[in-house]
């Protein structure tokens, strides 16, 4: 569902760009907003979520679309935890659909899905596992990567219950829009993905704002 966002980026409190293959992981605190923008389009951000007390909390892809009956993600979407409660709620999306069951490129399934010499390629996971290695303050490890959201990317389901990666639904300066429930750890990778060709070959920055 599109829903126009009344939020002015001269008024957020913070605002950082990241580029392709790198990484964000920031505390946005209950109450604040966060968006995250597609600028040049068909961008996939796969994002994380961790209750910032207590990261053993975190969310849940399952619980989530068993909650909404939906496997996508937009405008009026609650994103649940694996104890079942809010942590942020999207209040504004103008692609329309995010996926959350396609997962995260990782070097190993970039060899499966591609050729035994894209192992060596960038991927997501790599991103994650750098911003927990350089963020201990976080106190997580690679144990705490789970399941994800790829916002701004299209995996349409099969009527046989199969996934296919499909060119982006998105295009420059598509955002969505989320409301923390909860003071919550954000992890982004701006995905490096240089196979998949929903952003024809050629991975870009976003942005990423937060608000009071």
């Amino acid at each position: 569902m599109i829903q126009h966002s009344h939020l002015l980026a001269e008024h957020a409190v913070r605002s950082d760009v990241v580029k392709a293959g790198d990484y964000y992981m920031e505390v946005v605190k209950a109450g604040q907003t966060i968006r995250i923008l597609d600028i040049e389009g068909n961008q996939a951000a796969d994002t994380l979520f961790y209750n910032a007390i207590d990261p053993s909390e975190r969310y849940s892809a399952v619980d989530t679309i068993r909650e909404q009956g939906n496997v996508y993600l937009t405008a009026g979407s609650t994103l649940l935890s694996n104890e079942g409660r809010a942590m942020l709620e999207i209040v504004a999306d103008t692609c329309g659909r995010h996926d959350t069951v396609g997962g995260a490129c990782a070097t190993e399934s970039n060899t499966v899905r591609y050729a035994l010499e894209k192992k060596c390629m960038h991927a997501c996971r790599d991103s994650w596992l750098l911003a927990v290695a350089q963020n201990e303050h976080f106190g997580m490890t690679k144990r705490d990567i789970t399941h994800n959201i790829n916002f701004f990317m299209n995996v349409p389901v099969t009527a046989e219950g199969g996934l296919t990666f499909e060119d982006g639904i998105s295009g420059a300066g598509k955002y969505v829009e989320l409301k923390a429930q909860m003071d919550v750890i954000v992890l982004v990778s701006n995905c490096p993905q240089l196979n998949n060709p929903c952003n024809a070959y050629n991975p870009t920055p976003i942005e990423i704002l937060v608000w009071n």
